[in-house]
């Protein structure tokens, strides 16, 4: 939890896909920011002190009977409301104003003309820009005392503010990167209209969650569920910190790890290392290949994966003795693609969220990490001290190399898959690349095909190569690699790694792709 001493934005969830995006922003301006659903009751946000409240979009329609929506007397509470799509519909619907069905539905890149350059929002914003806009509904008309600030060509209420009250209404999406000016706009109502200082920093996240974890857990026993990937590692040190010895590490070698990632792990948390927790590896390797004997559907093998995961865990807390809590490195991308973020839809599950069976052995899971986003957790883990080339070492997924290889899992695929891999981020890395892509890997298709290696005839696997450039995970864009690059890792895997003759780029963005091939 936030400390007193730190201004508070709060943002009210109607369900819409972009919530934590908002948070995201929100902290990109040093605001410590919370959210919450909105089905909580309006005392409970007073007692919260907010500088501001952001009302985010949502799925429904604002003027229907059992639709989402909040207490009038939220808006004369005297704290800065911001309203967001569905959050600026809600708005006028409750303040007198009126919301219809448009006859043009605006989805996409739209051109923004600004009406009120004066406008506390628009410091700093051209008249013309670019934002995403998305919503079948508009304000055709609005409450007394609000003014119209900005329109598109087929909405005529793009933004409207009431600066007296310091409410605001934005049609778009600032929070998404589409909107040029988006976190300008942000960070206009942050800063002019809601007059935070700005000065909640990363630290304070650490500090105040070393600080919570201690409370909760008390003199419990706590079972960490370590991957050795970025999230599971920031997840292990801050509980290492705060509950010492009272911390078990679980180090789940199920065989599906890149090459010689199991070594590297125990080096790093084992007996060796610098760190006061203890550390348990378990090679089962033979039990989940044994468990994925046959599957290839890709959502079933996370399923599989996941049950086993816990399946151990349970084996190793009953040999420790008795366990209180489970420790996961869940972040927020696992959380809205396992379809568990508002009115989010399931995308894949996760073997750490969505894809956990329904019994599990211990009291309460600990999720510390569970609002933040990638580069929100790097950040965490070098304000916790852990070496720099851990926290920015690539993205590794708990299901592992099972989801990075198409049909059936077996030792033979994975020793491919596994090579392949290793050439081609120790190639990124020689080119000096590593820090300029996010996250790159090999993926083993179950695509054969007829090639020519010496004067034989050759019937093997075609390797996927996936590179991408992205900030929050939840979008991204594939990585433009040089082509001398590609090929010297094309022409190292086909030499070096067996049963392989062709390799692929992937090119696709996310979405419509996902960054994993699975």
């Amino acid at each position: 939890m936030q400390k007193d001493s730190h201004e508070l934005i709060v943002v009210l969830d109607f369900g819409g896909q972009y919530n934590q995006l908002v948070a995201r922003r929100v902290r990109e301006n040093n605001v410590y920011c919370e959210i919450y659903s909105y089905k909580t009751p309006l005392e409970e946000i007073k007692k919260k002190n907010p500088k501001g409240i952001i009302l985010t979009g949502g799925p429904d329609s604002c003027y229907l009977p059992d639709s989402a929506t909040y207490s009038k007397e939220l808006f004369e509470l005297g704290v800065p409301v911001l309203g967001l799509c569905y959050g600026a519909q809600l708005m006028q619907h409750l303040l007198g104003g009126k919301v219809e069905r448009a006859s043009v539905r605006e989805y996409g890149k739209i051109k923004l003309t600004v009406d009120k350059a004066d406008s506390a929002l628009f410091k700093n914003v051209p008249k013309e820009s670019v934002v995403w806009m998305s919503h079948t509904d508009y304000i055709s008309k609005l409450g007394e005392g609000f003014e119209i600030t900005s329109h598109s060509d087929d909405c005529p209420v793009a933004s409207y503010e009431n600066a007296a009250k310091n409410l605001y209404g934005i049609q778009f999406h600032p929070e998404v990167l589409h909107s040029e000016y988006g976190h300008v706009m942000l960070g206009n109502f942050i800063k002019n209209v809601c007059k935070c200082e700005c000065n909640w920093k990363m630290d304070a996240f650490v500090e105040n969650s070393i600080k919570a974890i201690k409370e909760k857990v008390g003199n419990g026993k706590v079972l960490c569920a370590l991957s050795g990937g970025v999230d599971s590692s920031v997840a292990a040190v801050m509980l290492s910190k705060a509950v010492g010895e009272n911390l078990t590490c679980v180090f789940v070698d199920h065989g599906l790890l890149r090459k010689n990632e199991g070594d590297e792990v125990e080096a790093v948390f084992g007996s060796n290392g610098n760190y006061k927790l203890n550390f348990i590896r378990v090679n089962a390797a033979e039990r989940f290949y044994s468990k994925l004997a046959g599957v290839s559907e890709p959502e079933k093998k996370r399923k599989i994966i996941g049950e086993e995961f816990i399946r151990v865990f349970e084996e190793e807390a009953k040999k420790i003795g008795k366990v209180d809590f489970l420790v996961q490195g869940t972040i927020y991308p696992d959380v809205v693609e396992s379809g568990l973020g508002g009115e989010s839809v399931v995308i894949k599950s996760h073997h750490n969220v969505g894809g956990l069976p329904d019994y599990v052995d211990f009291k309460e899971i600990i999720e510390p990490l569970r609002d933040l986003f990638k580069d929100e957790v790097r950040k965490a883990g070098l304000e916790l001290g852990i070496p720099k080339h851990l926290v920015f070492r690539q993205p590794f997924p708990g299901p592992g190399l099972g989801i990075r290889i198409i049909g059936e899992v077996t030792a033979e695929k994975v020793k491919i898959v596994q090579d392949a891999d290793a050439i081609y981020r120790e190639e990124i890395d020689k080119a000096g690349l590593s820090q300029e892509i996010n996250q790159y890997f090999a993926a083993l298709t179950n695509m054969r095909s007829v090639g020519v290696m010496g004067d034989y005839r050759t019937y093997d696997y075609a390797i996927a190569l996936r590179a991408v450039k992205t900030i929050d995970f939840m979008t991204a864009e594939a990585a433009r690699l040089p082509w001398e690059v590609l090929e010297k890792v094309t022409n190292r895997i086909i030499n070096e790694v067996d049963h392989v003759n062709r390799v692929l780029y992937d090119i696709t963005s996310k979405p419509p792709g996902t960054i994993e091939l699975e």
